[in-house]
Parts: structure tokens; C-alpha cells; sequence
């Protein structure tokens, strides 16, 4: 790969560490994107209705979308809510379950079971770093009264302390970092990093401690989200500076981040509501384009001189490979195929829709030329 596009690039399949795949019709139209996508491994979110809190459901739900996709690998997860106890934890292990997803309480979609203080979770914690299983946070603080109480906010007379969705990561990151301490052996990933606050939260911290990084946010800033329903996403975007360190981790050869779309599928309508009284859906929908939309936004930073040139070895590293060994052997690649990416013609397609075309979504980026992705 050159510092400024694709020259027949061919690479390892993609492991991606946060997708959302949905139920019912939506998940028969959005699972089968994910080799389209250059992904063979995909880490299962478990916010549906009802969230997955037991290994029953999840491994229920792990069958359904087997059928759907065969040749990809689902690595599953659980709800964090008080259900969730150490004896669920070792369940959970012993039945190959590979984490717990933590949401902050209302912040995004489906979280209205989440967590407020982490604190009330601390014996189930512990139990993750015996059975040395991943915790996911979705680090985001809620801006609620009770989570500025927790969290010592105070949002008294417009102080600048209140939660909001500009500063509601960076507010999050001091309670990363305690975690941290009081579970040094517990594997953490701070999911969907979108402030070069957040990349550095996570540089500081030990080994145990990684990030995601999603392709959207190489693209996007709160500017391209204001106004356009389309580009929101929980976290929403930033700053042009976090963009930029966003793309810097993920050219770093030597990083802690790793690849997680954060793909979230939604219909048009939950994205742009006619009824004035809703709100738009959080989630921008990237799983069919996945590896092309990080090389061409990797691709397009060079050409800006925001990041150096990309190499082979930085896009294998932060695709798949760091991912992979966090995780461990489970994680391991699902084929022994290698995908290639060179320039052409293609366009993402302004909708994905089922052949009655009553389940729809809108396609980030749609109707924009990528670059061209086949398996071999």
C-alpha cells in the first residue's frame, strides 16, 4: 500500500471486535455482510430485546447466526445487569463466552438496563479476572442525576462538569483507570475510543488494558454530525484533533488499539423519524464495507499528511492480529482464504434491503465510491 491508496493489497481476513447484529429480520439481512466486509471473526454485542444476560440465550443466539454465516466466527458476550453473578461468570467460561459487556444506563441503544455504578459490580469483576474474561465498556458517563452523583459531577448552573455527549468519555476515563488498579489482571477494552483523551487514558495503562477503534470515526467529526442523522453515533463523534489521533492509533505499529466497527444497523425511519416527537437512532451501519472504509480513510489521512504512509504490516496488525492474541485462541482466524482490495468502481449502495424490501438500512457513507474488496 502506497501513502496515498491501494496497489492490489491482499491481507489476512479481518477480525472485528464490535458488531451488532440484531434479531429477527434484521439480523437475517445484516449477518451475511460480514465476509463482504473482509471479516471472518466478529465479537457479538448483546444489547438486543431483551439484552443477553444468560449462556442459554447467548448460545441460543450464536445457533442463529452460525446458520446465517457459517464460515464466520462468533465470539459471544453477556448484558452486565445485576443477573450476572460470579457463578454466571464461570458458566459463562467454561461455555466459551468470551466477555461482559458493560453499558452505561440509557446512554445509547438498548441500555436502558445498564449499569450506573460500577461499584454495585465489583464481586462479578473480580470473578472476570479469575476466569480471566474480557470486560467491554461502553466508557461513557450518563447524564442523569444519579450517574452526576456516583460520578461527582456537578451540573449546577451550567457547570462545565456536566455529562454531556461532547465530554461524557473523557469523564469516564478516570473510572478506566480505577478499575484498572483495583483489577490489575483483568483484560479491559474501552470500546469505540473517539477523544485523543481516551487514546492516551488507555497508552497509560498496563497490558491488560486495550482499546477499539471503529471506521466511522476516521471519517467523522461533530460537524459532519450535526444535522445529518445519518453520521450519529453513541459516542458521537469529535474534535478534528481526536479524529487525528484516532487515525494515528491506528497507524501505530507498535498500538494498543485494535479494529471494532461498532456496526449498528438501523431502519431509515429510526434514523430520520418522521414522528417529530422521536429521537434518532444512535448507529452508523459499516459491517458489508468494514476493512475498505478503515483503508480508505487510513488512505485519505496520508493524503492530508495527518499520518504517514499506512504499510502491509500496520493494517494486519490493527485489523486482526492485535486483536486476535488479546483475545486469545479463541479468537483465532475462522479461514485460510486472504482478501484483496485494489481501486475500482465500486459504490456503496444507497440501501440494503431484503428481497421484499420491507427491512431496510442505510449504509454509511452510501452512494460513495470505495475501494473494491474480493476473497480468494
Amino acid at each position: 500500500m502506497s501513502s496515498t491508496g491501494v496497489d492490489d493489497l491482499e491481507l489476512p481476513p479481518a477480525a472485528d471486535f464490535h458488531v451488532h447484529l440484531r434479531q429477527d429480520e434484521m439480523m437475517k439481512l445484516v449477518t451475511p455482510t460480514i465476509r463482504q466486509g473482509g471479516v471472518d471473526t466478529v465479537y457479538v454485542m448483546p444489547n438486543l430485546q431483551p439484552p443477553i444476560t444468560t449462556v442459554k440465550a447467548a448460545l441460543e443466539y450464536k445457533s442463529k447466526l452460525e446458520a446465517l454465516a457459517p464460515d464466520v466466527k462468533f465470539l459471544m458476550t453477556l448484558y452486565m445487569d445485576p443477573s450476572i453473578t460470579p457463578e454466571v461468570v464461570a458458566e459463562a467460561v467454561r461455555a466459551g463466552i468470551a466477555g461482559v459487556k458493560v453499558y452505561p444506563a440509557g446512554v445509547t441503544t438498548n441500555s436502558d438496563a445498564g449499569v450506573v455504578d460500577l461499584a454495585a459490580f465489583y464481586p462479578t469483576i473480580a470473578a472476570m479476572q479469575e476466569h480471566d474474561m474480557v470486560l467491554n465498556l461502553h466508557g461513557e458517563v450518563p447524564s442523569t442525576p444519579e450517574a452526576s452523583e456516583i460520578y461527582k459531577l456537578d451540573g449546577k448552573n451550567g457547570s462545565a462538569t456536566a455529562a454531556t455527549v461532547m465530554n461524557a468519555e473523557p469523564l469516564f476515563l478516570p473510572t478506566l483507570h480505577k478499575l484498572h488498579a483495583e483489577f490489575p489482571r483483568l483484560r479491559i477494552v474501552l470500546e469505540h475510543c473517539t477523544t485523543a483523551a481516551a487514546i492516551e487514558a488507555v497508552n497509560q495503562c498496563g497490558p491488560k488494558v486495550a482499546g477499539t477503534i471503529t471506521a466511522h470515526h476516521l471519517f467523522l467529526t461533530i460537524d459532519d454530525v450535526v444535522g445529518d442523522s445519518m453520521n450519529f453515533c453513541k459516542p458521537v463523534a469529535k474534535l478534528a484533533a481526536d479524529r487525528v489521533a484516532l487515525l494515528k492509533a491506528v497507524a501505530d505499529k507498535n498500538g494498543k488499539f485494535f479494529f471494532g466497527t461498532d456496526s449498528a444497523p438501523h431502519p431509515p425511519a429510526a434514523k430520520r423519524p418522521v414522528d417529530i416527537r422521536k429521537k434518532a437512532a444512535a448507529g452508523c451501519f459499516t459491517q458489508g464495507w468494514a476493512v475498505q472504509l478503515v483503508v480508505d480513510g487510513l488512505a485519505r489521512a496520508a493524503e492530508r499528511g495527518w499520518v504517514d504512509g499506512v504499510d502491509r504490516e500496520t493494517l494486519i496488525e490493527f485489523l486482526g492480529n492485535r486483536g486476535r492474541r488479546f483475545y486469545g485462541p479463541q479468537a483465532s482466524s475462522s479461514s485460510e482464504g486472504i482478501i484483496r482490495l485494489h481501486r475500482g468502481a465500486e459504490k456503496i449502495p444507497e440501501i440494503l434491503q431484503s428481497a421484499d424490501e420491507k427491512t431496510q438500512v442505510v449504509p454509511f457513507r452510501h452512494g460513495e465510491e470505495t475501494i473494491s474488496l474480493s476473497w480468494a
